[in-house]
Order: structure tokens, then sequence, then C-alpha cells
């Protein structure tokens, strides 16, 4: 996406909200993990503010390691996004659909035809958040006492990519001629099957649908260790990540796109689109005074556990001093990596205590936060994007669906009035929105 002045924005969706305590809110539906019609309202509050694209996180296990934090979890009653966000394409028009899919425990020929059907269902919205799982409890579910390591699981996901990339364009663009007349269906000088042979999967093919509308579904990435910022630059279209700061977020940006520029890439073709959770009153001390009630939500022993979690599990905060001093360092986690790190570079720049920290990490999990007007909100977006600490952002509500009622009324405006925000989609497919080219068919590009 050329840089044109105006940002991109994402909505990053969860049923209540960031906030662990939101589903406890008089104003959060009761049944909206599972309700179509929740979403639906959600996805349509976005489009009418001419966001980009909604975008639904995944893990394909019960995150809360015990049943008193399973019992008060709000977030395991939900539904699993390639399916949501189908039912979805035939509710919205406009509005592109980001599904999270694990590499780890998916098998690249089924979720190459589940995307590419959601990519011809919603008409070329469609775009794939590729994760490589990052929860103990995910192997389990399939046969694994342990997730795989870290960087296995990264090995893992770039086979992934390229075999799902290779099952996409098992059709050329025009195989499919349908021609009644002759009785010819398709084209088999434009059929390649790819024979994938490789070190995590072997593949025949052909796919059976035709190629994306978009040639490729967007794809992104969420990855913000060495190894994900090295996939990310070798793969990712639009990259997700969690920067707490306009530095933080500078530094990340600047070492992104000079890893995509040396792999020969565009770095135009790869949006940096950091979360922002952002609490919106119309003064300051309304915005305060809604964190603070959202913060009252959330039992004490929740936000302990979401900590434990978010650093990888690599200590138990139960039994430590809350009052001490954050570490500068903990042990290694073979789970999400760059939130730890992310986590302990803020706790150690602002001298945390743990129960500060962890009072942090259940507001915003180390994504930027901000508390304020529509003004303060705005200006902090549009520093960040002048300042390229990013080119966009997912905007993560705290509770829904009032928070993103509150951002699409009272910030989106401001955005608009200073330039910053398209009014109206500018594309029929989520390529064109985001100003992504369409990839060529590796195989008529090599012929």
């Amino acid at each position: 996406m050329a840089r044109n002045g105006e940002m991109a924005l994402g909505l990053y969706v969860l049923q209540a909200g960031y906030i662990e305590g939101a589903w406890r809110d008089p104003s959060v539906p009761r049944t909206g993990g599972v309700d179509i019609d929740h979403y639906a309202h959600l996805a349509a509050l976005a489009e009418g503010a001419a966001f980009h694209f909604v975008f639904l996180p995944d893990s394909p296990s019960v995150v809360e390691r015990d049943d008193a934090n399973i019992a008060r979890a709000g977030r395991n009653d939900t539904f699993e996004p390639i399916t949501l966000l189908s039912a979805l394409s035939s509710k919205v028009e406009n509005i592109g659909f980001v599904a999270t899919a694990t590499t780890t425990y998916h098998q690249p020929y089924h979720l190459a035809r589940m995307i590419a059907s959601l990519d011809h269902l919603s008409h070329g919205r469609a775009a794939w958040n590729i994760v490589t799982s990052g929860n103990k409890f995910e192997g389990a579910n399939f046969g694994d006492e342990e997730i795989p390591e870290h960087d296995v699981r990264y090995e893992r996901a770039r086979e992934f990519v390229g075999v799902m990339k290779g099952l996409w364009d098992t059709w050329e663009d025009d195989a499919f001629v349908r021609d009644k007349k002759s009785g010819i269906f398709v084209d088999t000088a434009k059929l390649h099957v790819l024979n994938h042979r490789g070190a995590y999967f072997s593949v025949r093919g052909p796919l059976n649908i035709a190629r994306p509308p978009q040639g490729y579904p967007v794809l992104v990435q969420a990855g913000s260790s060495d190894a994900g910022i090295r996939f990310a630059a070798e793969f990712a279209e639009v990259v997700f990540t969690a920067q707490p700061s306009i530095e933080s977020g500078k530094h990340y940006y600047a070492n992104l796109k000079r890893q995509v520029r040396q792999l020969g890439r565009q770095d135009d073709q790869v949006l940096v689109m950091p979360g922002i959770v952002p609490i919106v009153g119309r003064t300051k001390q309304e915005a305060s005074d809604k964190l603070k009630r959202l913060q009252s939500y959330t039992d004490p022993e929740v936000m302990t556990e979401t900590a434990d979690r978010w650093l990888g599990f690599v200590t138990d905060l139960r039994s430590i001093d809350l009052g001490s001093l954050v570490p500068a360092t903990l042990p290694r986690t073979n789970f999400i990596q760059s939130r730890q790190k992310v986590l302990l570079e803020l706790a150690a720049r602002q001298k945390m205590t743990w129960r500060q920290l962890i009072r942090t990490i259940s507001d915003s999990r180390g994504h930027l936060m901000v508390v304020g007007t529509p003004d303060e909100v705005a200006e902090t977006m549009i520093n960040a994007f002048n300042e390229h600490a990013a080119d966009g952002f997912n905007l993560i509500p705290a509770i829904v669906p009032s928070g993103l009622k509150e951002f699409t009324e009272l910030v989106v405006p401001e955005l608009r009035r200073r330039g910053k925000f398209r009014s109206a989609s500018s594309g029929k497919t989520l390529r064109e929105n985001l100003g992504l080219k369409r990839p060529l068919n590796r195989f008529t590009r090599a012929a």
C-alpha cells in the first residue's frame, strides 16, 4: 500500500472485547460468542466506518490451565474463524475477512481448500493469518505431549505456505472454460499438479477448486521474534504486531522493512499494522472511569493466569512477591517468545512491579493502549503513522459493541478531518483496498 497519507484499519474481534472480564458488562450480549447476529453487527459497524477488514484470532484449545480459571473465562464458547467468516461473507459486502489458522495442526491441502473457498464466497475478500501455535495446550489435542520447538514450528510453516501457494496455483485463472457446446469443462493444458515432496509434507494435488479471485488470499502474520520477523519479511503482506510505544514501533517497522527490501520485495507491499487498544471518552476523566469499570470485572486470579500465559508459562506468579520489581529476563519460553520480550522490555522501561505488569497484561497484552479523548486517540495514531511506526492499525476494542461504536463515531471522524483515513472502500477485493498487487500464477510466470 503506497503511503498516500491514509492509514489502513482492521477490527480485531473477540466476542466480548479484549479485557478479560468484559463479558460481565451488562451491555455485552450473554451468548455473543455463538451468535452470528452479534458478529454481523460488529462487521457492519466496521464496514460502515470503511474499515479494511475484520480479523478473527483463534486457538484450537482451551488456553486456561485449571478449572478455577476456566470457570471465569469468557472466551471458550465461540466459532471457528473460517466457518464464521464464510457466514459473514453473505451479510456484509465490502469489508475483508482475516481468518487465523495454525500451520502446526492443519494440513495444507485442507486449509488451502477452505481459505480458497472463503475467497470465492466473499468475492475476493479473504486473508489468512498464519500462526505457528503458541499455546502449550494445543499439542495434546493433536497427539503431541508438547507443541514442537519454536524454530521447528517456523520451519514447518515456511514449507506449509509454499505448499499452499502451489495448490492455489493449480489452475490458471482462465482454466475453467465450462463450454457446454463442446462438453469441455476445463482446459487441462492450464492444470498444474504440484507433486510436492518436502521435509514435512508430501502433497500431490491438484486442488479441487479454481484459483482464488485474489490469486492468493492476503497473507497476514503476527510473529515478532527474530524467526517471526524473518518469516514476515519473506511471506507476509500484512503484519500484526504488539508495540506498546511509538519508539518501539519505529524500531520494529524499520527492522522489518529493511529485511523485506533485502529479500527483493517492495516494502509498500508489506503493511505493518500494530494493535491499538483505545478507551475513548468525551473527556479524559470519562475515559479513565470507563477503564476502571472494565478492570473491576476481571477476577485477580484470572489476571494472574493471563499474565503467566502471555509470559510463556515460565514462572508461577501466584508464588511471587507482587510488590517486587519485574526482572530484566525470564527463562526463554517455547511459546510466544516475541510477546514475552515486548512485555519484559516494557516492564524494564517503566520500572514496573509484578502487580503493575499483571494489570498491564490484563488490559492490553503489550499492545499500545490509549485512554483519552477522541482527539488524543487520533493524535497518537497519526503520530505513529507519520513517524513510520505503522502503516495502519488493528483496532482492539476493550469491550464490544460499545467500544467499537465509540471509536467509529468519535475517533474515525477525527482521523478523516485530518486527512488520515478514507471515507469509503476503494476497490472490490481486499487486495485492491489495501493497495496490494495480485500475484501471478507461478506456473504461468515461469512459462
